[in-house]
């Protein structure tokens, strides 16, 4: 059985559907934390069990059976992230599972500036020390982010952010595909290559496409690290999550998030999607 964490997510429950077009519904479980809200999946014969990170009994049941587990990176970050990335590790080799695969990504690193980085670099670590052949699918950058960082310049016009560097903007969609072949169809071992969208795009890029698909002029203009935490801060984010997406500025300067590869290309088999077609079918 193929078990996916985090099937209610927006990513595990692509992964999810990509799998259901690929292999019976009798094969694939899913772990999630409330499943109600995958009553959906449990009427189309998927296996629904309750499993938390941060409940390791109930992973245990969620697990149960398990030849294939796929673990979705946690919604945290730090020492929460790193200790429910193990417990779900260890409760996946404990189920007898023989082949795990982690949703890490292409800037994984234990010294970015970009703090989910070094946690993603903590569980590959796990992973490789868990004695389990495993897969760590380092997935770029999710153009989502690229969308939000958008954010207000959609109405205003003004994209004002921190300096920055090219990223290549992958879609959730793409990386959701990608993990439902690996795990119907195998291949890789340890981290893949870096599973990216086809360009890299900085923000005036973004800006310029998003300017282009919308018919709204959007002007790409820098302010300090400072200036950017502290207005995200006065918007009433709180400053830990301020200080995070700062960092993010930082690593992507220094070239973090840069790298283009074929291979998700050749893995789907066509051309990623874009950060054009993403926006367009945001509406």
């Amino acid at each position: 059985m193929i078990i996916i964490t985090g099937a209610t997510g927006h990513l595990g429950g692509a992964v999810v559907e990509n799998l259901l077009g690929r292999v019976p519904a009798e094969r694939i479980g899913v772990s999630v934390r409330d499943p109600g809200k995958a009553r959906s999946l449990a009427d189309r014969g998927v296996r629904v069990r309750r499993g938390n990170y941060d409940d390791p009994a109930s992973l245990a049941e969620a697990f149960e059976g398990a030849d294939q587990v796929l673990v979705v990176s946690a919604s945290t970050h730090g020492e929460a992230a790193r200790r429910q990335h193990r417990a779900a590790v260890e409760a996946a080799v404990a189920a007898g599972a023989r082949r795990l695969l982690y949703t890490s990504h292409q800037g994984a690193g234990p010294r970015s500036a970009f703090a989910p980085m070094p946690d993603h670099a903590a569980t590959e670590a796990v992973l490789e020390a868990s004695g389990v052949p495993f897969v760590s699918l380092r997935n770029g950058f999710y153009a989502a982010s690229g969308l939000m960082l958008l954010g207000r310049a959609l109405e205003t016009g003004v994209l004002a952010a921190p300096e920055d560097g090219p990223i290549s903007w992958t879609a959730h969609a793409d990386l959701a595909e990608a993990a439902a072949l690996v795990l119907a169809e195998g291949g890789f071992e340890g981290p893949t290559p870096a599973l990216t969208g086809s360009h890299a795009l900085d923000l005036a890029d973004l800006a310029r496409i998003a300017s282009e698909v919308t018919g709204r002029p959007i002007t790409r203009t820098v302010v300090s690290d400072e200036e950017y935490r502290a207005g995200l801060v006065a918007g009433g984010l709180p400053e830990p999550l301020a200080a995070l997406l700062g960092g993010m500025f930082v690593a992507g300067r220094r070239g973090e998030f840069a790298v283009v590869d074929p291979t998700l290309e050749k893995l789907l088999g066509r051309p990623p999607l874009g950060v054009r077609e993403v926006l367009a079918q945001r509406g």
